[in-house]
């Protein structure tokens, strides 16, 4: 005979991989009382490679959600409570005494299915967590003798599992606390033993760690960024700089998320790869017609998205062909120059959350109605903030386009990995000398950056003028294609 029980299961902040630790809550998608089922998405989290979302892996009624929107979580922290129906021998709970035992381990024992984020793998080979909670009584009070009040409270987590975080925090042999905050501990010569856990289930938290580290400055920093994320989380991004002009105050932002990895991209690339930058004026008259023509006539298929862009990006894509060279990535660990088997072209994209650069995969590939196809998806894509974390992986070189900025050229920094970066500029009606005359044309300004350790002047300068000639004469795509 069996009895139809609920339990309380936990979800997690899953696993990202990648060596990535943390994540943000951007939006819930259930509250407490809603039933969820198996593969449903229950929230968005960005990370600092995209904004995913997170289905839950199994079915029942939401009890609690732990966290509001805009909070960064730690992976392994349970983010939602569900409460799951399930069935249970009737002989069970015949002896209280077993009951306890029972409990700890089916709240600590990671679920048999691993949660992963989309867009991500698992982690192989991870270590098995232990056991947080010391079950019997008798062992726990002899395990500390030091602690006078140890015996006392030690029985209160027996009967009642919810008190038992208090309790746990101070017989634990070792603290409680998770890779991550241990790794901070050790940067910052701080002993967790002596650190006052905040966390819930007296999980020491990264804030407990600075608070043991700098005593005297620390108590004021967890009660200053509340005031601080909160608006930064609701307001629209168009508020955040004119909020510090209207009221005269300082306003000060997070940075985390992608904003925070591009950051630590940028300075890498900027301090680690020597950039030269060379520039060319280009008339691109027929270029512009070409385009007219394409969208005119529909030639690249119904519903394909034609823009200057896609020829300047078969332009770099054949370009690259006659000059493979550029296409390659410096090897440090091994002194090695590595050329790349294929064109995974990079399109530098600015989101609300920040800048990033999904890549078309295998573009030298690609015919001009493909390509064209594929730029429109990714773009499409990016502006949804819907990148996923492996459209933003492997690529090999890139294009920023400046010029819908009404920016005429600029000093692009490297993509990390990669030997070039092309800047497109505005395309303005100058005069240009054409055919012996000067006359009105349209023309644009192009920048090549590339890490100058594996490309020299004249290969940047091959490929820069065969980008220009193919702009100023697109019938070269098919000469030289």
């Amino acid at each position: 005979m069996t009895t139809e029980v609920r339990s309380l299961r936990e979800f997690k902040m899953p696993d990202v991989g990648e060596g990535l630790t943390e994540a943000e809550i951007l939006k819930w998608y259930v509250q407490p009382g809603d039933t969820v089922t198996d593969g449903q998405i229950v929230c968005e989290v960005e990370t600092a490679k995209a904004a995913v979302e997170l289905p839950i892996p199994f079915n029942g009624t939401v009890e609690a959600l732990h966290f509001a929107e805009g909070t960064t979580v730690d992976v392994g922290t349970a983010i939602i409570a569900v409460a799951v129906a399930g069935a249970a021998p009737a002989a069970a709970p015949a002896a209280a005494a077993p009951a306890a035992p029972a409990a700890a381990p089916a709240e600590e024992t990671e679920p048999e299915r691993r949660e992963v984020l989309v867009g991500y793998g698992p982690r192989t080979g991870a270590a098995q967590r232990r056991a947080r909670r010391t079950a019997p009584a008798a062992p726990v009070a002899a395990a500390a003798p030091v602690a006078a009040p140890a015996p006392a409270p030690a029985p209160a987590p027996t009967p009642a599992p919810v008190a038992a975080p208090a309790p746990a925090a101070q017989v634990t042999e070792r603290p409680l606390a998770k890779p991550p905050v241990r790794k901070l501990a050790k940067d910052l010569g701080v002993d967790l033993r002596t650190v006052v856990p905040t966390g819930k289930d007296g999980v020491i938290t990264r804030e407990d760690v600075h608070a043991a580290a700098a005593p005297a400055p620390q108590p004021a920093q967890p009660a200053t960024p509340p005031p601080v994320e909160a608006p930064v989380a609701d307001a629209a991004p168009v508020e955040v700089p004119t909020a510090p002009l209207a009221t005269g105050l300082d306003v000060r932002i997070p940075v985390k998320g992608v904003r925070k990895a591009t950051a630590q991209a940028m300075v890498s690339s900027a301090f680690t790869a020597p950039h030269v930058t060379e520039f060319v004026q280009v008339d691109v008259t027929r270029t512009m017609k070409l385009v007219r023509e394409l969208k005119e006539s529909g030639e690249l298929g119904a519903g394909v998205r034609v823009s200057p862009l896609l020829l300047v990006a078969k332009a770099l894509l054949t370009a690259v062909k006659r000059y493979p060279e550029i296409n390659a990535a410096w090897d440090e660990a091994n002194q090695e120059i590595v050329l790349k088997g294929q064109v995974n072209l990079g399109i530098a994209a600015a989101t609300p959350r920040g800048l990033i650069v999904p890549n078309i995969k295998n573009a030298g590939a690609l015919t001009l109605p493909a390509l064209a196809t594929e730029l429109g998806s990714l773009i499409e894509t990016a502006r949804q903030g819907k990148t996923s974390p492996a459209a933003m992986t492997g690529g090999t070189i890139t294009i920023t386009n400046v010029g819908v900025f009404g920016v005429d050229t600029g000093t692009p920094i490297l993509n990390p990995g990669e030997a070039a970066i092309l800047a497109f500029g505005a395309v303005r009606e100058l005069p240009w000398v054409h055919k012996g005359r000067v006359v009105p044309r349209l023309v644009t300004t192009l920048a090549l950056s590339f890490d100058h350790r594996l490309v020299d002047g004249e290969l940047g300068s091959k490929v820069l003028a065969d980008v220009a000639a193919i702009l100023e004469k697109p019938k070269r795509l098919i000469t030289w294609g």
